[in-house]
């Protein structure tokens, strides 16, 4: 299980020319799951995800959590995070999970971080998407299983 957390000012996923989420300040969270990823993994990362303290304090530090600045959440998923790159020129997302198990996967994660007390708006599973953001910082981390 990969996720790219992107600090955002604000953040949406537009399907078909729709708005589907929208969110305000926090965190854009683009999930990969590979064959391999399980419950425990989107159990884990969510409340990793929880925790992180990548928002600023009063002093400009990287002190708190999105828990802390009572931020948003936009979940899409991405199995694209799951490219294996090392031969050739053309990725293989060979490593990814069936369609079944990514999106039960990336349920469970939306569901452990809404417990973790984060609202959270999802894309479409599956779906092509047009994510619009307003990276804040920008900061932008890797969290893997």
């Amino acid at each position: 299980m990969r996720l790219v957390l992107q600090r955002v000012s604000s953040a949406s996923a537009v399907v078909g020319g729709e708005q589907v989420a929208a969110i305000g300040h926090g965190l854009l969270i683009l999930v990969g799951i590979s064959a391999e990823d399980c419950t425990d993994d989107a159990d884990m990362l969510a409340a990793k995800t929880a925790r992180l303290r990548i928002f600023e304090d009063a002093d400009g530090r990287l002190h708190r959590s999105i828990l802390e600045v009572d931020g948003e959440a936009l979940v899409v998923s991405q199995f694209t995070l799951i490219a294996d790159t090392a031969k050739g020129n053309r990725p293989s997302f060979s490593d990814g999970a069936s369609h079944e198990d990514a999106r039960r996967l990336v349920e469970r994660y939306c569901t452990a971080l809404a417990s973790e007390g984060i609202a959270v708006s999802t894309g479409v599973f599956g779906a092509r998407m047009t994510v619009e953001l307003a990276n804040e910082g920008p900061v932008t981390i890797v969290l893997d299983r």
